[in-house]
């Protein structure tokens, strides 16, 4: 079948190299994809954000699947248009994808549904906000209710840092953030990430992993969209996922069902852990990334199946056939990510770097130009090696970031910290 992939980015990539590999792939396309993918898939340039087009581009081409990557298309409707033209496609609704769009949202899905998570208040206006906040101290968390490129999220550990973040969110630092906020309750624990396929109340859990949100090593500074990741997750049990799959997975299902608009797609709930009990940070409503990542790496050739059996509504005659290994991701950044970063810069040796089933090199922000691979986003190259246990991926992993070329550049040295 020809194949569509939405998407530019590590993530996508990553997807690529796994649909590319099962023979059910005829051809595969990448809107707009970016120079790593141009190996791969032929890339196209595309307002993925257009549902029109889209369906012009899909029907063109006799595409007879679409992969949508980032939350963007999701949360404009893209698989709304698409399926209306019964162009089978992997992905949530646009009200379903309201579970990333709206923080808020999410908090009333989880009061119907008595999911555990933080208590919270939601603000439209910076005033009352900041009374909140002086009321209650910190530690808390600010989110930005709308999307925020990952970003607009802040742990303020003091006042001022969660009053500076109030002032960001209202100054509408983050561009696709509304201006209203959820304020939450400081939620002790450890992070992790529970990815399931759903439609509508059937669900199949594809796996586990764990991200490092801050730009610097031992998770200190900004938040950023992701330094890298590595899966499976010690501290996701199977204790702990089969509650978090009956107390929060199910529950968000069965009342979005309720509520006529069934999930379809990638769930990608975080949690936060504590003493082996889940509660729900938020949802994303489609893969992580870097995350994807690893996942990828780990399932190959069946992530296509996984994902035709979740648009058909098959997932109840399909399993995950899991290998007893382990894949960390390192992200490679301009330096000066997340805040002002030059692009332009040359990347040099990544066509040395080994290329296989165990071992690849995933391009997010990079471009081509006369003089070869240049960096054209903040996270540019996604590091990324499987092995037999996580020590072993970690250090060839981090064996491929020192052959890459690149003074530019920058990353953390202790991706794996927390399990390793």
């Amino acid at each position: 079948m020809n194949i569509l992939i939405l998407g530019g980015g590590g993530r996508e990539h990553s997807l690529a190299w796994a649909v590319a590999q099962n023979p059910k792939c005829d051809q595969l396309f990448v809107a707009p994809g970016n120079a790593g993918i141009t190996k791969i898939a032929q890339c196209a340039t595309l307002n993925i954000l257009d549902g029109g087009a889209i369906l012009k581009f899909v029907t063109a081409n006799s595409i007879e699947f679409v992969i949508i990557g980032p939350e963007g298309p999701l949360v404009a409707g893209v698989v709304d248009v698409l399926e209306a033209a019964n162009i089978l496609c992997f992905g949530p609704s646009q009200g379903a994808a309201q579970l990333e769009a709206s923080k808020f949202f999410t908090k009333s899905i989880c009061d119907m549904a008595n999911v555990p998570t933080a208590h919270y208040r939601h603000f439209t206006e910076i005033k009352n906000a900041k009374d909140y906040v002086r009321l209650v101290g910190a530690p808390i968390v600010v989110k930005a209710d709308g999307l925020a490129a990952g970003k607009g999220v802040t742990v303020a550990m003091t006042l001022q840092d969660a009053l500076n973040a109030l002032d960001d969110i209202f100054s509408n630092k983050f561009d696709r953030a509304d201006g209203e906020v959820v304020i939450e309750e400081f939620m002790e624990g450890e992070e992790a990430s529970y990815f399931v396929l759903c439609n509508g109340n059937e669900v199949l859990e594809i796996g586990t992993a764990q991200d490092h949100k801050r730009v610097g090593d031992g998770d200190t500074g900004e938040n950023t969209g992701g330094m890298g990741a590595y899966s499976p997750a010690p501290i996701l049990t199977d204790a702990v996922a089969r509650k978090a799959m009956s107390d929060i997975i199910k529950p968000t299902l069965a009342e979005l069902v309720r509520r006529g608009t069934p999930y379809r797609g990638v769930l990608y709930a975080g949690l936060m852990i504590k003493d082996e009990r889940p509660r729900l940070v938020e949802y994303n409503v489609r893969f992580g990334d870097p995350e994807c990542q690893v996942l990828m790496m780990r399932l190959g050739a069946q992530a296509l199946d996984l994902l035709l059996a979740c648009a058909e509504g098959q997932l109840s005659n399909i399993s995950v056939n899991w290998a007893k290994d382990h894949a960390l991701s390192v992200v490679m950044a301009a330096k000066g990510y997340p805040g002002a970063y030059v692009k332009g810069s040359l990347v040099k040796n990544l066509y040395n770097l080994p290329t296989s089933s165990k071992a690849m090199c995933f391009h997010a922000g990079t471009d081509q130009s006369d003089d070869g691979i240049i960096a054209n986003g903040g996270r540019v190259l996604n590091v990324t090696a499987r092995a037999d246990t996580l020590p072993e991926a970690r250090n060839q992993a981090y064996a491929m970031v020192a052959e890459v070329d690149w003074p530019e550049g920058f990353s953390r040295s202790d991706i794996g910290w927390r399990a390793l």
